[in-house]
């Protein structure tokens, strides 16, 4: 079975200035991947990101994600991906339910596709008790199992996930977790970044960015036997030390 490529991307490039922040990155993702997208701060990975999610234009290089080109085609790509920032993604001042319904309408989604959609996210998460709270007194790790729910409101065949699990707590990154292998499962590709490498064992395949360029990408357990590593972090260590 030929599984297809949904994110293509050749020698991408971005440059600020004399600065370039992505320096011709080449790799492609598959349907129902879940691909973890590492480095430190600073190496670039959410100016990658801003690239292929059709928000900043490259300097050069090619990449296509869910069939549409970045440079022609940017919000093309914008409505047929989701998409959850590490900083914002839902609305503090809004309820559970506006939130949903304002997102289902930003996609596009008919009002009745979104009641139905908002009623079977509500018991999946079990946050009928809260329903008509509003997003702001929630904990944090509700949001973001929220935020991500509300990303995969229009089916996306992508989503990209910018540090979903930062700050939460470990039980809540577990059950975080759960919903990327479910999503996964049910044919959307999972694109993640984050920067606890425990977590880059749970992806399909790793890539692992240093000053700008991917300097490894594979699965985790090539990853360690190829930088003779216990652990990803060690694998990560080794890169980041050169």
């Amino acid at each position: 079975m030929n599984i297809k490529n949904v994110i293509q991307v050749k020698n991408l490039t971005k440059k600020f200035g004399d600065f370039t922040a992505v320096n011709k990155i080449s790799f492609e993702v598959k349907q129902g991947e879940i691909f973890g997208f590492l480095g430190a701060n600073g190496a670039g990975k959410t100016t990658a990101m801003k690239m292929l999610i059709g928000i900043s234009k490259p300097t050069s290089g090619e990449a296509q994600v869910a069939d549409f080109n970045v440079y022609t085609n940017p919000e093309d790509i914008k409505k047929n991906i989701g998409y959850m920032s590490q900083k914002f993604a839902l609305y503090d001042d809004l309820t559970v339910k506006e939130n949903i319904t304002f997102f289902g309408g930003i996609y596009g989604l008919p009002k009745a596709i979104i009641k139905e959609k908002s009623e079977v996210l509500i018991n999946e998460l079990n946050l009928q008790e809260v329903a008509n709270e509003l997003v702001g007194s929630l904990p944090l790790g509700w949001k973001q199992k929220i935020a991500f729910s509300v990303a995969l409101l229009h089916n996306p065949k992508v989503v990209f996930l910018d540090e979903p699990t930062g700050g939460v707590d470990p039980i809540t990154r577990r059950q975080f977790w759960e919903m990327i292998y479910k999503t996964a499962h049910n044919g959307t590709t999972v694109f993640v970044t984050t920067h606890y490498m425990d977590e880059a064992e749970y992806c399909d395949r790793v890539s692992i960015m240093v000053d700008g360029k991917i300097e490894a990408l594979d699965t985790p357990k090539k990853l360690k036997e190829q930088f003779k590593a216990e652990n990803m972090n060690d694998v990560f260590l080794k890169l980041a030390r050169g």
